[in-house]
């Protein structure tokens, strides 16, 4: 047998329960995986409270990434081989102490890079994707990340420099989260409760504005910002943290050359795997050349998700939050 949480309705995360359940077997494609550790991302609070579409279908075992070893294949899989450890993107959720998983989205641990850190495999994927994939960003643009201190967010900032943007502004809600992002390399942090991040950027900028700009907030965050594009600047959208969406005025788009890009993780791993895998890949390679380091916020037992899941809501965590099955 196995153990889980699972949602039975949507709610408050008082509505994570730990259950037994049947050990899951791996169908054609398929492999099974004994958790070591996985974490709780955005994705994972709007399934719990049913606005996630489908993916909020009930009963539902949230999460979407783990850390494990391979324990069974399904038919026609030959790689990875059991007892391998590997980084992968979990069918049917991640918060379980076995789960099953693509075989072609599963990765191996590269050597030296933390089990914690890859179990950020969604978030490592998205920062990677946002900004080469959508983004395309070339070497001294300049990129403007809401949500910088988020878990996307404090890895974009990251990669940006990586990547060789030539500035790099982060926009928080906090002085503690502002102080975070600035040691990961942002030149200059916009807290959004104190400044007006439009007319900061401006200021920034001497008026020109961004040449990229990664949100995961929409609505008038992405509205506003759009007009913040540069020349030629490109608006990436992966997310609605918001709650809403935003109406954009094509007109300064074809005049100016300025494009709006959605980005959607879950939609390139189901629709086209291959290109997932390959972004994936490359976001574990910035990993183990120690270009991009996961901060851990917090850490919890798998079953007591609920308290991961509260303090995710609360934004008390700088970092990653961790849930490990014990």
């Amino acid at each position: 047998m196995s153990h889980a949480i699972v949602v039975h309705q949507h709610g408050g995360p008082e509505v994570l329960t730990w259950q037994e359940r049947p050990t899951p077997r791996p169908g054609p494609g398929q492999v099974r995986v004994r958790v070591e550790v996985t974490g709780v991302n955005h994705a994972d609070l709007l399934a719990r409270r049913g606005g996630y579409g489908p993916s909020g279908t009930l009963p539902l075992v949230p999460g979407l990434d783990a850390v494990g070893t391979v324990e069974a294949l399904g038919a026609g899989v030959t790689s990875p081989a059991p007892g391998q450890r590997v980084a992968c993107f979990t069918v049917g959720g991640s918060y379980a102490t076995q789960v099953l998983a693509q075989a072609d989205l599963c990765l191996p641990l590269p050597p030296g890079v933390p089990p914690e850190a890859a179990a950020a495999l969604a978030q490592l994927s998205t920062a990677c994707g946002v900004l080469t994939r959508a983004a395309r960003l070339e070497a001294g643009e300049s990129v403007l990340i809401h949500a910088a201190g988020g878990g996307v967010g404090h890895l974009a900032v990251q990669l940006a420099r990586t990547l060789g943007a030539g500035l790099v502004l982060g926009v928080v809600g906090s002085g503690e989260r502002a102080a975070f992002v600035r040691r990961l390399g942002a030149d200059h942090v916009i807290e959004r409760r104190r400044e007006d991040f439009v007319s900061r950027t401006l200021e920034l900028t001497g008026g020109r504005g961004v040449d990229v700009i990664l949100d995961s907030v929409g609505g008038e965050t992405a509205e506003r910002g759009a007009g913040l594009l540069a020349r030629f600047g490109r608006l990436v959208t992966f997310g609605h943290a918001g709650g809403v969406g935003g109406r954009i005025p094509t007109a300064p788009l074809h005049r100016e050359h300025r494009a709006v890009v959605g980005y959607s993780g879950g939609t390139l791993r189901q629709h086209r795997p291959e290109q997932a895998r390959a972004i994936t890949q490359a976001a574990l390679g910035h990993l183990e050349r120690g270009e991009l380091r996961v901060e851990i916020g917090a850490r919890f037992a798998l079953a007591e998700a609920a308290a991961a899941h509260h303090l995710a809501e609360s934004g008390g965590a700088l970092g990653k939050v961790l849930l490990e099955p014990g």
